[in-house]
C-alpha cells in the first residue's frame, strides 16, 4: 500500500468525528490563504501559489474549484522548505494535496530508504503514463537521507516524473547534495511570531473544527501559551488541547493559568519581555558572569530561555561581556562569544541553548579583566575634553606630492628595521605623550600582555605618569 499521508479513510474518519484527531491536525490551513504567517511566501504568483494551480487570477478561490488547471511550465519541478519546527512545513504539503487533483504521497526520511523511494517513482511513472495523474512526493527530514538516497531523487526531480517537496529544519547547503539544491527552489519559513501563534489560537478556540467555542483563554494564560509554544505553532495547539480537556474535566469554561501550568508542567515565569524583569534577569546573568558564579549565571540563562527570550538577545549580551568583563585575561572568550551567537543564529531554539549554555559557562570561568573596557573609557574621556592635539609630523601621510616639502613623514623610523623591532619615537600628540590608558592586570593570559605593555613602554622611552 502506498504511503499515503492524507488517505480517505482518514479523512473521512476525521469529518465524521473531528475529536479522533489531535487539535494540531483539525486545524490545518486548508487553502494558502488561511496559513498563518509566511506571508512572503504566499504572495500572487509565488512559487506555492503556481504549485497547486493558482495564478494571480484564481487568488482567493475556494480549495477544489478548478482543480483541473495544471502548474504548466513555469511551475516548480522541486521545492525544499527550510525552517524551524512548527513554522508549517508539513502544513503547506498539506494544502498542495487539498488544493490539487494529483497524487499525493508522502515519506519520511526517519524510516524511508532508496526502496521506498524507488516504489513512489515507479508509481508515478505508472500514474502519469496510464492516467495522466501528476504526483507529489512530500519527503520529511530530507537532511536525515544519505548523499546515496538523495541522489536516488535526482531522476525523478530531473525528468519531472514528480513533483517533490521536501522539508528540513537544517541548513540545506550543508544537509542536501548541490546536484539536487541546484534543481530545486529553496523557500525559507521564518519563525512565526507571537500575534502571529495568538491568531491561531483564536481561530482554533471559536472554529467548529477546533474547540467550537467550548472554552475560553484569559490574557495571562494566554501569555504563558505563547512562551511555552516559542513560535512553534504545533506546541501551541497542543498544549491548548491538553489544557482545555483538563479544564473540561474539572467543569470549568475557563483555561486557567494553574490548569495551563499543570496540564503542560511548565510555571508561569514573571518576566515580561518588554518590562523591568527582562532587563533585570538580563543584568543578573551579566553580573553573574562578572562575578563568576557559574551556577547562577546558568539559572538566570534558563530563566531567559523557558521565558521565551530571543535568544539571539541572549547571545549579543555574552558578546558584550566576553569584551567588558574578560578582555584579554582571555582572548578566547570573545571568538566563544561570537561563535555562540553565529550558531543561534542558524539554529534557533531549542538547540540554541545548548550553545548558549557552553558561552555562558566559559564566561564565568575564564579568568576577568576590565582593563580593556577603562583603557577605552580613558581615551574617550580625553578626546571629549578636547585634548587630542595635532598628528606628530613624522607620523603623517607622506604620499603625495609636496608632503616633504611640509615636513610630513621626514624622521619616521621603520620599526621593522630595527632588531628589535620598535623604535624609540613619539606616537601620540604633544599633550598626550606620555599618558598611559591601558592598565593591564597579571589576570589568566593578560600577564603576558602586561609584560609586553612594560617592556614596550621601556623601549619607547616613555616617562611613567
Amino acid at each position: 500500500m502506498e504511503p499515503d499521508l492524507f488517505t480517505a479513510a482518514a479523512e473521512e474518519r476525521q469529518e465524521k468525528d473531528p475529536a479522533a484527531s489531535p487539535l494540531a491536525v483539525r486545524m490545518r490551513p486548508r487553502t494558502l490563504d488561511e496559513v498563518v504567517g509566511q506571508q512572503h511566501l504566499l504572495k500572487p504568483g509565488s512559487p506555492l501559489r503556481r504549485l497547486v494551480g493558482e495564478s494571480a487570477e484564481h487568488r482567493g478561490e475556494a480549495a477544489g474549484q478548478g482543480s483541473g488547471r495544471r502548474v504548466g511550465p513555469a511551475g516548480p519541478s522541486s521545492v525544499i522548505l527550510w525552517g524551524p519546527p512548527g513554522t508549517g512545513k508539513t502544513t503547506l504539503a498539506y494544502v498542495v494535496s487539498k488544493a490539487t487533483d494529483k497524487r499525493f504521497v508522502e515519506l519520511s526520511a526517519i524510516t524511508a530508504g532508496v526502496k521506498e523511494v524507488r516504489a513512489v517513482i515507479d508509481g508515478a511513472r505508472r500514474a502519469t503514463g496510464g492516467f495522466g495523474k501528476e504526483t507529489v512526493l512530500f519527503l520529511d527530514e530530507i537532511h536525515r537521507f544519505s548523499k546515496a538516497q538523495q541522489d536516488s531523487l535526482l531522476p525523478a526531480v530531473e525528468n519531472r516524473w514528480v513533483t517533490l517537496i521536501a522539508a528540513t529544519t537544517e541548513n540545506p547547503y550543508f544537509s542536501v547534495i548541490s546536484p539536487l539544491l541546484s534543481r530545486s527552489l529553496l523557500l525559507t519559513l521564518e519563525p512565526l511570531t507571537d500575534e502571529d501563534v495568538r491568531g491561531l489560537l483564536k481561530r482554533a478556540l471559536a472554529d467548529e473544527r477546533g474547540l467550537a467555542g467550548a472554552v475560553a483563554l484569559p490574557g495571562d494564560t494566554e501569555d504563558h501559551l505563547l512562551r511555552i509554544a516559542g513560535g512553534d505553532a504545533r506546541r501551541a495547539l497542543t498544549a491548548l488541547e491538553a489544557a482545555a480537556g483538563a479544564a473540561l474535566d474539572q467543569g470549568e469554561r475557563e483555561i486557567s493559568l494553574r490548569t495551563l501550568e499543570q496540564t503542560v508542567d511548565r510555571a508561569a515565569l514573571k518576566y515580561d519581555r518588554d518590562g523591568d524583569q527582562h532587563y533585570d534577569v538580563a543584568s543578573a546573568l551579566i553580573k553573574s558572569i562578572r562575578g563568576s558564579d557559574v551556577d547562577a549565571a546558568l539559572h538566570y540563562l534558563a530563566r531567559m530561555i523557558e521565558a521565551g527570550e530571543d535568544p539571539r538577545f541572549i547571545a549579543r549580551r555574552l558578546m558584550i561581556s566576553a569584551s567588558e568583563d574578560i578582555g584579554l585575561a582571555d582572548p578566547n572568550a570573545l571568538p566563544i562569544a561570537v561563535a555562540a551567537a553565529q550558531a543561534v543564529a542558524m539554529i534557533g531554539f531549542p538547540e540554541a541553548a545548548l550553545t548558549l549554555s557552553h558561552a555562558t559557562i566559559a564566561l564565568a570561568l575564564a579568568p576577568k579583566s576590565n582593563a580593556a573596557t577603562t583603557a577605552i573609557g580613558a581615551a574617550l574621556e580625553d578626546v571629549r575634553k578636547g585634548q587630542a592635539g595635532s598628528v606628530p609630523p613624522h607620523l603623517r601621510d607622506g604620499h603625495y606630492q609636496g608632503a616633504a616639502k611640509l615636513g610630513h613623514a621626514q624622521g619616521y623610523v621603520y620599526p621593522h628595521d630595527l632588531p628589535e623591532g620598535i623604535a624609540q619615537q613619539q606616537y601620540a600628540p604633544d599633550a598626550l605623550k606620555d599618558r598611559e590608558y591601558y592598565t593591564p592586570t597579571r589576570h589568566g593570559a593578560e600577564a603576558r600582555y602586561a609584560d609586553a605593555v612594560e617592556w614596550t613602554r621601556k623601549h619607547l622611552g616613555r616617562k611613567r605618569s
